[in-house]
């Protein structure tokens, strides 16, 4: 196997793992956040507002990971 099948299928995989980690994350924030606003609907507000940011955080660790290969490569294959 030579080092351009070896990265390719590294960052395939990593990716898989990255997106998953991702959607768990993801899966639980949503579920606390909709529980608390069931509990206090009141502060669904506040509770939206968090869960909207930290979802963008989640989201943008993923967005790292599926750019990370391509700036990768323009290094690692000049």
């Amino acid at each position: 196997m030579d080092k351009v099948t070896a990265m390719a299928l590294a960052y395939g995989i990593g990716l898989g793992i990255a997106a998953f980690g991702s959607a768990l994350g993801l899966g639980k924030a949503v579920g606390s956040a909709m529980e608390a606003i069931g509990r206090q609907p009141e502060a669904s507000g506040k509770i939206q507002t968090a869960m909207i940011i930290g979802s963008a955080f989640i989201e943008a660790l993923t967005i790292y990971a599926l750019i990370s290969p391509f700036i990768a490569s323009l290094t690692f294959f000049k």
